[in-house]
């Protein structure tokens, strides 16, 4: 016969038993992850086919301005369309669980006003979306590669740090703007234009061994942005040697990484308290 229990939350408490309720809730960020996915394919004409085509076409258009217009360089022996989409993979991963946690709290105000849970399960469930569609852009990559013969190389072993490195850095600064977005709902609309910015920013269309070369000056400081060392360390994992990647730049990425996440997490708890009021 089976058992039946039930496990009454209540706000307030030490912080020790605020982490143990966020364990005991672990059930609730898997309804909440599905729940999730399936609004994010719900009613869609094309569905999961989005996934592989937005990446696509993304590719193409920026293979188009970057290489043949711009006349830019890939890195030696390399694809440059293998070379965008290497880049382009990770980059959509951070910048889609970025967004998603950023808006997690507002999108989610009606479970906020009403019951009380760890309100951190929330940004922790929005990542699911985002680490979807990043598994079909892997999928996308790996056929392409093959379709280019230039399979993945021995340093994919590599990739779940990576991968876990962009986690904990969308995490560590989604959930900052995922507080701040309560109190000023305008906020929400300027992290897409963020998320815009950034993608220029970083290695997705070029590699960081041009701005060596043609930079030497400001390099020192543009592997100072986190994202950098990320891209080009996935990069590194998929294509092999031949694709650019100074391991000095994991410095800056894990510092600012592990900081923001730390600060954003005492921040959050901090404020989170004060979100029904403002829902």
């Amino acid at each position: 016969m089976a058992s039946h229990y039930r496990i009454t939350i209540k706000a307030g408490g030490s912080e020790k038993d605020y982490w143990k309720d966020l364990w005991r809730n672990k059930q609730l960020l898997w309804i909440l992850s599905k729940r999730d996915i399936s609004v994010r394919y719900k009613q869609t004409l094309l569905g999961i086919a989005w996934s592989v085509i937005r990446p696509l076409m993304t590719m193409l258009i920026m293979a188009v301005v970057f290489s043949l217009i711009a006349k830019l360089p890939p890195d030696p022996g390399i694809p440059y369309p293998l070379m965008i989409l290497g880049g382009l993979t990770i980059w959509t991963f951070f910048s889609n669980s970025f967004s998603q946690i950023s808006n997690s709290i507002v999108l989610n105000s009606n479970l906020v006003s009403k019951v009380y849970f760890p309100r951190l399960l929330m940004p922790l469930s929005a990542v699911s979306v985002g680490f979807i569609d990043f598994l079909i852009s892997l999928v996308l990559f790996i056929g392409l590669g093959l379709y280019y013969q230039y399979p993945p190389s021995i340093n994919i072993v590599f990739l779940p740090f990576f991968i876990l490195l962009t986690f904990l850095c969308s995490l560590g600064f989604g959930l900052f703007f995922a507080v701040i977005n309560v109190r000023f709902r305008d906020i929400g609309q300027l992290i897409p234009f963020i998320v815009q910015i950034g993608m220029y920013l970083c290695p997705i269309a070029y590699s960081t061994r041009l701005v060596l070369l043609e930079k030497p000056a400001y390099y020192k400081y543009y592997i100072m942005n986190p994202a950098v060392g990320i891209i080009d360390g996935f990069k590194w994992c998929l294509l092999g040697d031949n694709a650019y990647f100074d391991p000095a730049s994991l410095y800056s990425t894990l510092i600012v990484s592990v900081l923001a996440l730390l600060l954003s997490v005492m921040y959050f708890r901090k404020k989170e308290n004060t979100f029904v009021d403002y829902i």
